[in-house]
């Protein structure tokens, strides 16, 4: 159910957006009735074709009202459709589908005749808190300055605030240190605070370890290998601060299987990512090559226009892949013409593939990262995750401060959703980075722009 609390009998009219973010949300509103304007089919019609994430969703809609209308004749239909229990996950439906015929202007926008038919409904309903669910923050606007109460669709909504988000470390304080030696740190950790492969650190900064065992009230870690200035380099990369370190000791980890990097730009998630993924690709030949994909926003539309193969078709969405590139080919001593040699091996091990073609795909012994994941739905990221074959590593970047896809935000974005998931799988780790290192400019335009 999208609302956070309820006080009496409710009813709720659902606009298009609605619909089309998640088609099971008729059956998410648990004893509560729904209302649908004429407008709002209107506009599902006109969004059923295509192939993007928003059609497919609209056909959906549709095979859900076609079952609901099946056996129901005219008087039924009047008299509101039963919203059976569902198996859909979040569902607990027991309320009634209306559809509002009041109301209906027929104007040249479809917003402006949900708006009249919730206001007439709200005239005929006085009895019950009639509420407007959009997706759409402008339509919420509008609603509420005719005296309409709108509110934002939450039963897609990982979390309260994205604050509450998993960060993948712990500072232990000395008092819960149970036993620590130069590889290994017992301590104290409380139920549901203690998670597999999460990065601990103490406080005096003496021990950076990974968990790899956790028992009731206690966890156990293992010392990492140190990738930083005095230790060993992956590609010729150095981690520059300890988040950077834990992130490459997860990236490297054969038994890790699933990796998700958050942080802000500049903080090197992509430059990590392609730097292990090259070193177990070229030197140790765990995979036999780098996929790296990413969201084309909008996605499934204007990759359509672009000239060339799938891969060419990409180059424009991949400047992030190009400019780590050029810092990786680039070996000590080496002249402009080795530099160039270089390049051209690395992408020959590097195959840039389209969101769009995913479906039914199966990669073997691949190891593929998924750039701005944060602008991906949870569905979108578990089509792509579901792909992995035997030997394939998953690497998810994004930053979910910075979401350009429509009607997702920090909190329903499908990076937030895999991280949020993905916690308690052992063979699953998390970082967010929080140091910028792409430059002093860029530190301090980041901060006080």
């Amino acid at each position: 159910m999208p609302t956070r609390s309820s006080v009496g009998p409710r009813v709720f009219v659902l606009d298009t957006s609605v619909l089309m973010h998640d088609p099971a949300a008729l059956f998410r509103f648990q004893e509560h009735d729904i209302f649908l304007p004429m407008a709002v089919l209107r506009a599902l019609d006109a969004g059923k074709r295509g192939l993007s994430e928003d059609a497919r969703n609209v056909r959906q809609v549709s095979r859900f009202l076609d079952d609901l209308l099946a056996q129901a004749n005219p008087e039924a239909i009047e008299l509101g459709l039963a919203l059976v229990k569902t198996t859909l996950p979040g569902a607990a439906a027991g309320g009634r589908l209306y559809f509002l015929r009041q109301g209906e202007r027929y104007s040249p926008r479809d917003d402006d005749d949900i708006l009249a038919a919730a206001l007439q409904l709200q005239k005929r309903r006085p009895d019950a808190a009639v509420t407007l669910v959009s997706k759409d923050i402008n339509l919420r606007i509008q609603a509420m300055v005719l005296g309409l109460n709108a509110e934002d669709y939450y039963s897609d909504q990982v979390l309260d605030d994205v604050d509450l988000l998993y960060t993948g470390s712990l500072l232990v304080k000395p008092d819960r240190v149970i036993a620590q030696s130069e590889r290994e740190l017992e301590f104290l950790a409380e139920p549901g605070e203690s998670y597999p492969n999460l990065c601990i650190t103490t406080e005096d900064n003496r021990f950076e370890g990974i968990v790899h065992e956790i028992h009731a009230r206690h966890a156990r870690a293992r010392a990492v290998a140190d990738h930083r200035a005095q230790g060993e380099t992956v590609w010729g990369v150095h981690a520059r601060n300890p988040e950077q370190n834990f992130a490459l000791n997860l990236l490297l980890d054969s038994e890790v299987d699933f990796v998700s990097l958050l942080g802000a730009a500049g903080t090197g998630k992509t430059l990590l990512a392609l730097a292990a993924g090259l070193d177990q690709t070229l030197e140790t030949r765990r995979y036999r090559e780098i996929v790296m994909t990413r969201a084309t926003v909008p996605i499934g539309e204007d990759i359509g226009f672009l000239p060339g193969t799938e891969e060419e078709k990409m180059t424009p969405w991949m400047g992030a892949l190009m400019d780590n590139l050029e810092v990786l080919a680039q070996p000590d001593g080496a002249s402009r013409w080795g530099q160039a040699a270089t390049q051209d091996v690395l992408q020959s091990r590097i195959k840039i593939r389209s969101l769009n073609f995913m479906r039914g795909r199966t990669f073997l012994n691949r190891y593929i990262i998924v750039d701005e994941a944060q602008n991906l739905t949870a569905k979108q990221l578990k089509t792509l995750i579901t792909r992995a074959g035997p030997g394939t590593k998953v690497v998810c970047l994004g930053n979910v401060a910075q979401i350009d896809t429509p009607y997702l935000t920090a909190t329903t974005s499908g990076l937030t959703y895999v991280v949020d998931r993905f916690r308690r799988w052992p063979h699953a780790g998390h970082m967010t980075l929080q140091r910028g290192e792409r430059s002093r400019l860029a530190d301090f335009a980041s901060e006080s722009l």
